[in-house]
């Protein structure tokens, strides 16, 4: 298949694009513009793929994008290219909007002027699949409660909010165009990768350079979390194996409140690498000043792909975790620039 990645410098994006090069009768076709979250040398490995290829193109340029897909013959569009930190949403939502709400329109126009052109054969094979995110539906209370596909949309933050625009795009344009489309909404990921302002990869890098770990209000928020190659999978199977105009919840069923999660990374590190001065990572927890709109608790219902699918997380949120922590320690020439250079480790990234 020749398969387009929109997003693919990207955390999630750019574990899609290696999973689906390893297949070499894959195509694989990353578009991002590389802002400040896209890295090609998360990609580095398959910069001599003979199955990769790499367009720095604005999701906004329409035409651009007919052209890629003209030119590369897609077979399957995987859209993730999005501005996903809710905090910065918050600062600056005009951004989100940009581009979750209008890329993504321009990539359905384009999409569909790229279908309707098609041979009849190719059209019925061809699929939109648009990612997107638990936190359109909002939040839940802490002690019941989960998010299904029919869950109504309530979202709370400007970044939530652009993403339940997005998803209600592309359910229009399956509805009123039938352009062939599927979905799936995802809890938090974790793993290698991962831009260092969110939080997991934020409380590690901070411990390290003996930093404080700051957690929004007291700690209490609740999160569902999916190793990053488990949802990969599963956004593959999504692509090739979804119903057309079907969602798809992706869940890690791996719930912890972001305090929980922070002192299990304060543990880990403990006996991967123990602080010089004998003392604890946890002593470097510090509660700060609760974010507008904070949602309580996501929580996913995975058992639609499990039971339609067939897929199901393989990794445990504690050994991804530690997969996760000891891969920053092993790999500083990938976050060092990033820390150095983009980003001040300020922000809290607390999804």
């Amino acid at each position: 298949m020749n398969i387009l990645v929109t997003g693919g410098a990207g955390f999630i994006g750019s574990a899609v694009c290696r999973l689906l090069a390893q297949n070499p009768e894959n195509n694989v076709i990353n578009v991002d513009k590389l802002t400040y979250a896209g890295n090609l040398q998360s990609l580095r490995d398959l910069e001599k793929a003979a199955n990769y290829k790499h367009y720095c193109v604005d999701i906004c340029d329409e035409n651009k994008i007919l052209s890629i897909l003209k030119d590369e013959n897609i077979d399957k569009v995987m859209h993730l290219a999005a501005e996903s930190h809710v905090d910065r949403s918050i600062d600056g939502p005009a951004a989100f909007v940009e581009t979750n709400v209008i890329g993504t329109f321009r990539m359905l126009s384009a999409a569909l002027s790229y279908w309707r052109g098609l041979p009849a054969e190719q059209q019925e094979t061809f699929r939109f699949h648009h990612i997107s995110t638990d936190e359109v539906f909002g939040d839940l209370p802490f002690d019941e409660g989960i998010f299904t596909e029919a869950t109504p949309y309530a979202p709370s933050s400007p970044y939530s909010a652009s993403k339940a625009a997005s998803d209600h795009f592309v359910r229009a344009w399956h509805e009123t165009y039938g352009l062939p489309v599927v979905l799936s909404n995802c809890s938090n990921n974790y793993g290698p990768f991962h831009f260092p302002e969110k939080l997991i990869p934020l409380v590690i890098l901070n411990a390290l350079h003996e930093r404080e770990l700051p957690i929004y209000g007291e700690g209490k928020n609740v999160r569902d979390w999916l190793f990053v190659e488990d949802h990969a999978e599963a956004l593959a199977l999504v692509m090739s194996r979804g119903a057309i105009g079907e969602s798809y919840n992706i869940g890690g069923r791996e719930e912890r409140t972001n305090l929980s999660v922070v002192e299990t990374i304060c543990d880990i590190l403990d006996n991967q690498r123990p602080r010089t001065n004998g003392k604890n990572y946890r002593e470097l927890i510090r509660f700060v000043t609760d974010r507008p709109g904070h949602d309580r608790r996501y929580a996913i219902d995975a058992s639609k792909i499990e039971a339609d699918l067939g897929w199901k997380p393989t990794v445990t949120f504690e050994t991804g975790l530690e997969k996760t922590i000891l891969w920053y320690l092993e790999n500083e020439w990938w976050w060092r620039p990033i820390r150095e250079k983009t980003y001040t480790g300020e922000r809290l990234g607390q999804a």
